[in-house]
């Protein structure tokens, strides 16, 4: 058998102690789970429950969800449990709940995820708004420090220019929420000069133009290409001290979802990265979960719901 990659991490995912302290200081939201019968998102809900910051909502098929929570000794009987057949009816009555004022989170349980992003994406459902929705990934070493946030890497393919300035609101507004008021941002290219025939770095200049004239209190810099995004090194190297955000990004966007994508996994697989993933521009926040995801990541990708609900 090969040996593995010299580069893959051994770190163990660690949910940021910050993060749970602020969710526990809020309200725990009411998070209707899709599809809850499985392992997985019971032992998720029952750690967060444990934690004081979720009150969860089983969607699904009732005996399967009482049969997981009795395989965890865990009583569940004075929670909420709406009976649904099969995915697509449990994800449809997860988002109505949300969407009727029953529940304050939407979250995938065990479910394919077109399923689960059709209910969101249904208007007759009633969660979606006239903004777009953004998926943002809140990424924190295990040592601690500063996190990095991320934005698109699951649900955007190729977003045009519209839908990558609603990725820039909802990262601004999510960097408020956990207490940065003044978050820097990079727009990612795979260089620090507009080259027109490098189509991101034109678009990474005019995304940091609009972003400047938008949010007074933010810094935005683009193109910036990553080692000009994590590495002061790198700044001092090319001279670019004077650059607001080069070297100390709190937040990437990306151009595309494969950029997005390979460096989210990157700081997941490379680093021990806990990425805690949440959609925006829904009528409420939604935890696009994932079987790959450790507990950790869906621990702190609750927390951050319930620090958004209470804002």
């Amino acid at each position: 058998m090969d040996k593995l990659s010299p580069f893959l991490s051994h770190r163990e995912a660690v949910c940021p102690r910050d993060l749970l302290t602020k969710a526990q200081k809020c309200a725990a939201p009411r998070i209707a789970i899709a599809a809850a019968g499985a392992e997985l998102p019971m032992q998720t809900a029952r750690d967060a429950v444990q934690s004081g910051i979720m009150e969860p909502v089983f969607v699904g098929n009732r005996g399967d969800i009482e049969r997981h929570a009795d395989d965890l000794e865990w009583d569940i009987s004075n929670f909420q449990l709406l009976e649904a057949s099969g995915e697509e009816e449990a994800a449809m009555m997860a988002a109505t709940a949300c969407a009727e004022g029953e529940a304050d989170v939407l979250m995938k349980g065990h479910l394919h995820t077109d399923s689960f992003m059709k209910a969101i994406l249904k208007r007759e459902n009633g969660l979606r708004t006239d903004d777009r929705l953004v998926h943002l990934f809140h990424i924190s070493h295990p040592d601690g420090g500063r996190p990095l946030l991320i934005s698109d890497a699951a649900v955007n393919v190729n977003p045009d220019i519209k839908t990558l300035q609603a990725s820039v609101k909802a990262t601004v507004s999510l960097l408020n929420a956990l207490g940065n008021q003044a978050p820097k941002v990079a727009f990612l290219s795979a260089t620090e000069s507009v080259i027109q025939s490098v189509p991101s770095s034109v678009q990474a200049r005019a995304l940091r133009d609009w972003a400047r004239a938008h949010f007074a209190a933010a810094s935005f810099s683009g193109p910036l290409a990553l080692d000009l995004v994590l590495s002061p090194q790198s700044v001092a190297t090319k001279n670019m001290q004077d650059d607001p955000v080069a070297g100390y990004a709190d937040a990437v966007i990306v151009p595309d979802i494969v950029s997005g994508n390979a460096l989210f996994k990157s700081l997941v697989y490379l680093s021990g990265g806990c990425a805690a993933g949440i959609v925006m521009g829904a009528k409420v926040p939604v935890l696009l979960t994932s079987r790959a995801d450790p507990t950790a990541a869906r621990l702190a990708a609750i927390a951050i719901a319930a620090i958004l609900g209470n804002r």
